[in-house]
């Protein structure tokens, strides 16, 4: 009887300890309402809203596009990109630390983990995460930590007490179907996904390039939409430097 008390208090400190993994997790990866979407706060820039759609990659690719439009990036050999000259007249932190990344050419992937593009993008993160629209890196990190920890924590107190399977699938399947479902919460909060989807309902994607002029506004598509801006607005470069994730084929190309 005395072995049984102890498998099952062993058992239930390992549920407990599994349920308070998940809550600190949670705890960690839940963000305030971003400032960056009511009235009082500004919309992030293209190379934000791309970071809240697609990540570093979209970021650079953004920044290159405002570069190529100002004629300081080219298209390399190869599928790569170049720098064409000086950056121009920008200030902008993520546009500046690619093109001092483009010493020689690089690929896309490449470029955006150069230094001086990483510490850019890392820079503007930091801002949207103060924003509300990104989960702090720090503590995504530590959540996923704390949610890699829950299955051998429950794993276990079922070893150590012997508990009978209905018991186990019982006190288990909640706390095992929550930390897979924290760590696939995008690294955009709501707040963010609700700003994305305003804007392209208020900015659809045009039919034709020659019905938008303004250059901010292509940068505004690609942020928002990607591949299908990029083959639209700046087919050619984006072909030839390997910005399309997914390049038409030979035959395809006009």
């Amino acid at each position: 009887m005395d072995g049984m008390g102890t498998g099952s208090g062993w058992f239930v400190a390992a549920v407990v300890a599994a349920w308070a993994e998940v809550l600190t997790a949670a705890v960690l990866l839940r963000t305030r309402n971003g400032s960056g979407t009511g009235s009082a706060g500004a919309t992030p820039g293209p190379e934000g809203l791309a970071l809240l759609r697609g990540g570093r990659l979209a970021a650079v690719t953004v920044a290159l596009v405002a570069l190529h439009q100002h004629g300081a990036v080219a298209a390399g050999r190869k599928r790569t990109i170049r720098a064409n000259g000086g950056p121009g007249r920008t200030r902008d932190p993520v546009q500046l630390g690619v093109h001092r990344s483009l010493r020689n050419a690089l690929g896309l992937r490449e470029l955006a983990l150069r230094p001086e593009a990483r510490r850019a993008v890392d820079g503007l993160r930091a801002e949207l995460g103060r924003a509300g629209l990104l989960r702090p890196p720090g503590r995504r990190r530590a959540a996923w930590l704390l949610l890699a920890a829950v299955p051998p924590t429950f794993a276990a107190g079922v070893a150590a007490s012997g508990a009978a399977l209905g018991t186990v699938v019982a006190a288990g399947l909640p706390v095992l179907v929550a930390a897979p479902t924290l760590l696939c919460l995008p690294p955009a909060t709501r707040a963010a996904r609700r700003l994305l989807a305003e804007l392209r309902e208020r900015h659809p994607l045009p039919a034709h390039r020659r019905e938008v002029t303004d250059g901010r506004l292509v940068q505004l598509y690609v942020a928002l939409y990607g591949d299908p801006a990029l083959a639209l607005f700046l087919p050619r470069f984006s072909r030839d430097s390997g910005l399309l994730s997914r390049p038409e084929p030979p035959e395809e190309r006009p």
